[in-house]
């Protein structure tokens, strides 16, 4: 079941690293391998949210959303959107970005340098709103309790994030924007990095507000359905439950692409974290998007939920932690590598925190004596 369900994944990333390292070298098969876990770890959630929403449509719609859908989020988000982000950025023509890659990459690493402080401002608010609002949020499982609580409550606050973000925003553009990276010494770059970081902000509400436009949308055609569902019981008509169909199925469709769309932001943005390779962070996000197919597919298959209930909460500070690290290199350089690990390490920590806890309500469960006297067990730190 496993090796069907993710054997495409597994080959692609064989095949990815390989030719990473031979192409490349050893930096880019270590860069690539990073790219793809930070993906596949944030995206973790996102495969979840897919298999929760996808087993309500027929298989028709399944099938479109597995193969359509998935072909937008790869080759759309994770590869043609970071080279549309340096061309802007850069002011050049997508093909003429990935020409110079090719061809001239002194050239285009100075394009690339030039454009960071824009690149990091847009992309460090995108991430901090990300972080902001799952922080803010009040939730039933907590992993860092003695932080999350506190915050939780003060998420009550109506914009406080948005307040937060701006503020945080006019504090880089004084500490660090006058005196930003280019290619040719330093310069200020203060007025770039506050229209790039509204341009994030915005992106960001933009995105939110369209994820809430579907939703809507998609409930009330729930809703029809049902009362037409209903309707048909009471008339002793026979109710085969094949799943959403027609215009609710459209609606879940495309509300399935905007949430993906979101979510693959904070794995694109991330990435020039960590590298600004445009063939290496296609190649690691283009990995890491399969695990998403695959995790999808499986876990409509199975039925299962989200066992590891603190692996959310460890993507999420990853992505605080490279929004941080976005706006500081605006002015300082921070090492690639550092950057990956610190993400790759908190994910890590939080799956362990939820090994820890499944283990612990194991426990609990066997000297209970049965599942209906079993008390939640908190393993947060």
């Amino acid at each position: 079941m496993v090796l069907k369900t993710f054997g495409w994944s597994f080959a692609v990333t064989a095949l990815g690293l390989a030719f990473a390292a031979w192409q490349w070298g050893w930096e880019a098969f270590g860069i690539v391998l990073i790219l793809s876990i930070l993906e596949i770890s944030l995206s973790f959630d996102n495969a979840v949210v897919n298999a929760g929403i996808l087993k309500k449509m027929n298989a028709f719609w399944q099938k479109i959303f597995l193969t359509i859908g998935i072909l937008i989020a790869v080759f759309g988000m994770r590869l043609v959107f970071p080279v549309v982000i340096v061309a802007i950025s850069a002011k050049v023509g997508p093909i003429e970005a990935v020409q110079l890659a090719m061809d001239q990459p002194d050239r285009y690493e100075d394009l690339v340098t030039d454009a960071h402080a824009a690149i990091a401002s847009f992309g460090g608010m995108f991430l901090l709103m990300i972080f902001l609002d799952f922080i803010f949020e009040e939730r039933e499982h907590k992993w860092l309790a003695w932080l999350e609580r506190p915050l939780a409550k003060l998420g009550k606050v109506d914009m406080l994030s948005v307040c937060i973000a701006l503020i945080v925003l006019m504090v880089t553009a004084i500490t660090f924007a006058t005196n930003a990276h280019t290619s040719t010494g330093h310069a200020d770059k203060s007025a770039t990095v506050l229209l790039s970081g509204v341009a994030g902000l915005i992106t960001y509400l933009v995105v939110g507000g369209l994820s809430g436009y579907f939703e809507d949308k998609l409930e009330e055609e729930e809703e029809r359905e049902h009362e037409e569902e209903e309707k048909a019981k009471r008339e002793g008509k026979q109710v085969s439950a094949v799943g959403l169909a027609g215009k609710a199925a459209f609606f879940l469709f495309l509300y399935l692409e905007v949430l993906d769309a979101s979510f693959s932001f904070d794995g694109v943005i991330g990435a020039f974290a960590i590298t600004n390779h445009i063939f290496w962070m296609a190649l690691g996000l283009g990995i890491g998007a399969m695990y998403v197919r695959s995790l999808t597919v499986y876990l409509v298959r199975q039925g299962t939920l989200d066992d590891y209930v603190y692996l959310e909460h460890g993507a999420h500070y990853a992505i605080g932690a490279l929004a941080v690290i976005l706006l500081v290199t605006i002015q300082h350089e921070i090492s690639e590598i550092i950057t990956g690990l610190i993400g790759v390490v908190l994910i890590a920590a939080s799956f362990w925190s939820s090994l820890r806890r499944n283990k612990a309500l194991e426990n609990s469960e066997g000297k209970a004596g049965g599942p209906e006297e079993k008390a939640e067990v908190s393993s947060g730190v």
